[in-house]
């Protein structure tokens, strides 16, 4: 197969992707271009300009099942068809009961967890015991040190702010941030954002929690501040909300085989979200999700016209 030369011009990442297919489809290599079709979608962290696939994984709730064998047998093998499907952002927090145990005894029995991007919270009131809670994390994930360290609902975040800054420069973490969620304390995130040197900022934010597109979301494209949306699916609020509605005809426009990959579409289309973290109990539910990590993805007319129409089901 031959290629032209060099332009000035970088190539899409479809465009990419159709290359590189073509080229493993003329090599004979099925296996290659396999991989190729499953390479999720990814955004640039704006801080490093790293890709991270936007599609990720919450533990919230869904990862609190302890030592039980058969939740753990469950729980292997939604991170297996996560990191088949490319997945890279695993999120958890201590203050997620069992999930973090959880975590660090099924992560071993993965046999490829090279894309593993490890974002975990601090959650404490105290300051000198952020460095201690961390420390524990990372023993209990098996991590050396987490890709992502944030600082859980904003609480004591003037005093553990200062530890991630410490760790950030040591090289004992690569990046850090601060969370919220429900739509809490968002004037506070606000100033934190304008005057800290953070990485990321994670929020709630999906098709009818969109109070963050007024102010948040345009100022982490301001000040290149990655953000994560949590609570996609309102827990699992809007898809109750959307079974037994047929999907709108724009669903195949973008690709979607069903309302939760609409919904997350919806968000990781928006310029300024880099991922986006559903949390599941099932590995057909993880694959569903992980298949929204595609393009196409909805323009921002398309995206009003899907807000107008799930807030009319």
């Amino acid at each position: 197969m031959e290629i032209g030369p060099l332009t000035k011009h970088r190539l899409s990442r479809r465009q990419f992707l159709q290359l590189a297919l073509a080229v493993a489809a003329a090599s004979g290599s099925p296996h290659l271009a396999a991989a190729l079709k499953r390479a999720p979608l990814t955004k640039p962290i704006p801080s490093s300009g790293e890709p991270l696939p936007v599609i990720g994984m919450g533990t919230w709730i869904t990862f609190n099942v302890g030592d039980d064998p058969a939740a753990l047998a469950v729980r292997t093998e939604i991170l297996r068809a996560f990191f088949a499907a490319g997945g890279g952002m695993i999120d958890s927090s201590p203050m997620y009961g069992s999930a973090e145990v959880v975590l660090g005894r099924v992560l071993p029995r993965i046999d490829d967890t090279q894309g593993l991007f490890s974002a975990t919270k601090v959650w404490t009131r105290s300051g000198p015991a952020g460095p201690i809670e961390i420390a524990e994390s990372a023993r209990l994930w098996g991590v050396e040190r987490f890709d992502l360290l944030q600082i859980h609902n904003l609480l004591a975040w003037q005093a553990h702010l200062e530890t991630l800054k410490q760790m950030k420069a040591e090289g004992r973490v690569r990046y850090i941030g601060i969370t919220t969620s429900h739509g809490r304390r968002h004037r506070e995130l606000e100033q934190i954002m304008r005057d800290e040197p953070i990485d990321f900022v994670q929020l709630t934010y999906n098709i009818v929690d969109r109070e963050a597109e007024q102010r948040l979301l345009p100022l982490a494209q301001e000040r290149g501040i990655a953000v994560i949306a949590n609570r996609p699916f309102q827990g699992k609020a809007l898809i109750h909300r959307a079974e037994g509605h047929p999907l709108p005809s724009w669903a195949a426009e973008i690709g979607c085989e069903s309302w939760a990959q609409a919904l997350l579409k919806f968000i990781v289309a928006h310029p300024a979200v880099t991922c986006a973290i559903p949390a599941t109990s099932q590995v057909a539910h993880m694959r569903e999700n992980m298949a929204a990590a595609s393009e196409p993805l909805p323009d921002a007319a398309l995206r009003r016209r899907m807000a107008r129409d799930f807030a009319a089901l």
